[in-house]
């Protein structure tokens, strides 16, 4: 009985997530809001593919957007070659041409790099990216040299009717892609192959030892992990009608490993918070300051430092607490500590854009407005307000620390007893 509870629970997961793809334009309606979520949507799928590498094989990639932008050239040249007549096929077929494209050249690039595990695969792993990145100015018939390739998904078979001119029409085709990805990599981590990926990141030798090849357990999770970004990056060139050869560089690559770790590689639900949040920050927050990159990366330092398991994992260890009933024992703990966190985050905010003000604005003059506060950056009065943020709040959250942790202890053991009963 207990097994058909969690097969219909496991279905009404996928069930609700379907629902609520579907009901999101109807609640975020505007134009932008459907292409934050169209950017969202292609995001988490090569964010999940990294974490097929990463987080599931244990093998750290600086090249993993070679898969993406190759992915994203052939589909665009796809979508050229429809739109001339020359090939009857679908524009929501278009995204596996993309994928096809990932997946061949995972093969290619793969066999050599994953004979090598750990350091020497990343330094493979760059090199390899920084080769096709280079190649992407030479061979300028296939990559389009610095304007990149152009093209246009009205012009290819109507699908029921659709012509996908309407960014309602590109989200619905990114979010079912999304979902279907999403959930094809899921069943991907509960197959022997995906456990395999697991037992050769914690214990490598112990995997071979039991009569698995190591080498070809990374080549499979490799290809894999590159179809799902060939797919991203098809879906990408859908929603951007162009690819460049920026798509191909280090950034992309590092940016996906942001992306990744900052939501939590331990966790499947990781990269797509990640995904989530990046994808905001470099929307939202950009219209606000051109200092938004730095933030990402004092995120990142922050997340390294005291969340190694990422935002997910930060929130899923209150899921005991939470299903026990006690976690209301941690609100007044977390409650005073709110407070000093403000203060500190208020002082490191101040800090980042006075001293970029003065850095990169300085022709505008010193006066300047942040978090509602007009005042002089070289005001000696605004940089002794910044410095007690920091000193009184730092002190304040140093003091509390040690009493917030004992109120997580206590919940976290209450709970276990609870759950013991």
């Amino acid at each position: 009985m207990s097994e058909i509870v969690n097969k219909n629970g496991y279905w009404m997961q996928w069930v609700l997530a379907a629902l609520a793809l579907i009901a999101l334009p109807y609640v975020f309606s505007s134009g932008a809001a459907l292409t934050m979520m169209c950017l969202m949507g292609f995001a988490i799928i090569f964010s999940l593919s990294y974490n097929m590498l990463l987080g599931q094989t244990g093998i750290l990639s600086f090249g993993h957007a070679v898969y993406y932008g190759m992915g994203g050239f052939m589909t665009a040249h796809a979508l050229n070659v429809v739109a001339a007549g020359k090939l009857p096929i679908p524009l929501p077929v278009m995204p596996l041409v993309g994928g096809l494209a990932g997946l061949f050249f995972a093969m290619l690039f793969g066999w050599v790099s994953t004979k090598r595990a750990g350091t020497a695969f990343s330094m493979i792993s760059l090199g390899i990216g920084e080769l096709v990145a280079a190649c992407s100015l030479i061979l300028r018939g296939f990559f389009g040299g610095e304007g990149g390739i152009s093209t246009s998904r009205t012009e290819t078979m109507k699908f029921f009717g659709m012509n996908f001119g309407p960014q309602i029409q590109v989200y619905y085709l990114i979010a079912a892609w999304c979902l279907v990805c999403i959930a094809a990599m899921y069943l991907f981590t509960r197959t022997p192959l995906g456990r395999m990926c697991n037992a050769v990141r914690d214990n490598p030798e112990r995997a071979e030892f039991v009569g698995y090849s190591t080498q070809m357990v990374r080549f499979i999770a490799f290809c894999a992990s590159g179809f799902f970004a060939g797919v991203a990056g098809g879906l990408s060139a859908i929603h951007y009608e162009i690819v460049t050869s920026s798509v191909i560089g280090a950034g992309p690559s590092g940016y996906v490993l942001l992306m990744s770790y900052i939501g939590g590689i331990g966790f499947f639900i990781g990269p797509i918070i990640g995904a989530v949040l990046m994808t905001l920050l470099q929307i939202s927050l950009s219209d606000y300051t051109g200092a938004w990159m730095l933030y990402v990366g004092l995120m990142f330092v922050m997340v390294v430092m005291y969340a190694p398991g990422g935002l997910a994992g930060l929130l899923l260890m209150h899921k005991p607490m939470l299903m026990q009933g006690t976690l209301t024992r941690l609100l007044p703990a977390y409650g005073l500590a709110v407070v000093p966190v403000l203060m500190v985050t208020a002082g490191g905010v101040l800090v980042v854009e006075t001293c970029y003000h003065l850095l990169v604005k300085a022709s505008e003059g010193t006066a300047m407005n942040v978090l509602w506060l007009q005042y002089d950056a070289k005001s000696p009065w605004a940089w002794s307000a910044i410095v007690v943020l920091f000193v009184v709040g730092g002190m304040a959250l140093r003091k509390l620390s040690p009493y917030v942790a004992e109120a997580f202890h206590d919940a976290v053991q209450q709970a276990h007893r609870k759950g013991a009963e």
